[in-house]
Order: structure tokens, then sequence, then C-alpha cells
């Protein structure tokens, strides 16, 4: 009854904390999917979010720049000028400047935001009557919802910025290497749909087993405890080889593409090597940026998942 009663305390605590800030979520209504639980957090976070986001959004734009920054500094080094070859280096520092202040943004904002997010976690778990395996469980695999945030979005935005980017960039400096990159990102969206549906259904198992396994450690005899992490072996292993097949189909549309490229330019016709520096800097951008993809699609498909099991509670 002391238990039952300490939990009723702390959830009215943080239920007060939320009505004070007018967004207040019971655990009735709290999110159960990964897109409304991602939502809250962003809408409860959102200053220290947009913070980190826009320090995000301006490392990418120097990216973007770079390589069209390095081709007119190597052009500047061959003809001599080189206050203008210079330049380039102000744009390395401005970059790595922009780096180390996201990275100390970073740490210090989504350290308190699942500080916050784990004890209604834990209260909401409990008050649904599950176990001590499937609560520890859920506490570690919540820390996933943050991680998105630190981890996986400026991931995401500085892929699709660089995809993006780069293939724009092609389309105006060397037209048909552009048009190329467009018909590679339409193919591999033909795929995602399917490819995403396998990876969801590998870590609902995975996750099912997890969820055991502290129960298991605590209770079960050798030859189970073999079976679970035999099972667990599997599973990952079969997400890795997703992943594995995943950068292959990458890397050989990349390998066509970088082949293609560098054909046209020698039937053209030796360039300037600013250009060549920048086509090929471009090209190499565009296909990093697209190896990105197997492990995006694969924290997505954690993501909703996990979406489905913990009740945040907030």
């Amino acid at each position: 009854m002391r238990w039952l009663l300490s939990d009723r305390s702390i959830l009215t605590v943080y239920q007060k904390k939320i009505m004070c800030s007018h967004k207040t979520i019971t655990p009735e209504t709290a999110p159960q999917n990964a897109i409304a639980t991602l939502k809250m957090l962003g809408r409860r976070h959102s200053k220290k979010l947009v913070l980190t986001l826009l320090l995000v959004v301006a490392e990418n734009v120097t990216y973007l720049l770079y390589p069209l920054l390095a081709g007119f500094a190597i052009n500047a080094i061959v003809t001599g000028q080189a206050l203008h070859a210079v330049l380039y280096a102000v744009m390395v520092f401005a970059m790595w400047a922009l780096g180390a202040a996201r990275r100390s943004v970073d740490t210090r904002t989504f350290a308190r935001i699942y500080a916050e997010l784990a004890v209604p976690v834990i209260v909401a778990q409990r008050q649904e009557k599950q176990n001590a395996s499937t609560i520890a469980a859920r506490v570690t695999l919540s820390r996933e919802f943050v991680d998105f945030f630190e981890l996986h979005l400026p991931t995401l935005i500085t892929s699709l910025a660089s995809i993006s980017g780069a293939a724009i960039m092609l389309l105006v400096i060397e037209f048909w290497t552009g048009v190329g990159c467009l018909i590679i990102l339409l193919i591999l969206a033909c795929f995602l749909p399917g490819f995403s549906r396998k990876n969801e259904a590998l870590f609902g198992r995975l996750n099912n087993r997890l969820e055991k396994e502290v129960s298991l450690v605590t209770v079960a005899q050798a030859p189970a405890l073999a079976k679970h992490y035999g099972v667990l072996a599997r599973l990952r292993i079969g997400l890795s080889d997703r992943e594995a097949l995943g950068f292959i189909t990458i890397g050989t549309a990349a390998a066509l593409l970088f082949a293609f490229t560098i054909l046209s330019m020698t039937r053209k016709g030796m360039g300037d090597a600013g250009h060549i520096y920048s086509v090929m800097t471009y090209l190499w951008m565009f296909a990093m940026s697209l190896d990105d993809g197997p492990r995006l699609l694969e924290k997505y498909s954690q993501l909703k998942d996990i979406g489905k099991r913990v009740n945040t509670g907030s």
C-alpha cells in the first residue's frame, strides 16, 4: 500500500508540474506511438530543441558550401591569388566552431530531457501493472526517444540537406550527373516501404525478448538462457544483414554514378581543376549521405515498435 501511495504521489507531482505549463497528458491519454511521443517531447522542450536544430542547420550550410569554395580556392592557388585561397581556411574554422558549439549544447539539453522523461515512464508502467523486467527494459528503450533528437534527427537533417543540396548543385554544375542522382533517389524510394516493414517485424521480435531478459536472468536455467541469447543473436544478425544489404545496394548505385560522371567529364575534355574537384566532392557527399539511409531506417523501425510499448505517462 505504501508503495502504491508513493507511486501516486510521484505521479501527482508530475501532473501538477505539467498542468502549470498547460501541457497536461495523463497516463490514460499518454502517447502510445512513436510519432505522438516525439511530438510531445518536441512541444515540451521546444526552446531547447530549436537552439540545437538551428546549430545543426548552420553546420549543414557550411557543409554544402565547402566543396564549391574549395573549388574556388584551388583555382585561386593555380592563378596565384593567395588571399582568395586563404579565405577557405576561414570556412574550415567556421565549420569546426559550429560543430563544437552544437556538441556542447547537445549534451546539456538531452541529458536533462532524459532525466525528466525516465520517472514518468517508470510510474506509468507500474500503474499498468507491468513486471520489473518489463519496466527496466522500457525505461532503457525510452532513452531511444531522446537519442532520436540528440543523434538521429541531426543525422537525418544532415543527410537530407546533403542529398538534396548535392543533387541541386550537380544539376547546376554537371547536369546529367544531377539527373543520375534523382534517378537513384526514385529507384530507392520504390523499395523503401517493404524494407521498412521487414525491419519493424524484426525489431518487434527483438524487443519482445528484451522485455523478458531481467526475469530470465533471475530465474531461468542454463538451457533457457542459451535459447534466449541464441534468439537475440539471430535477430540482431538478421537486422545487421538487412543493413548490409542496404549498404551494398547504395554502394553499387554510387559506383555506377561515379563511373558515369568520370566517363562523361573525360569525353567532354579537361575542365578546370576547381570544377572537377567540386563535382567529385558533391558526388561523394551525395553517396555518403545515402549511406546513412539504412541506419536511419533501422532507427525509425525501432522507434515505431518502442512507441507501441512505452507509455511515457507524461
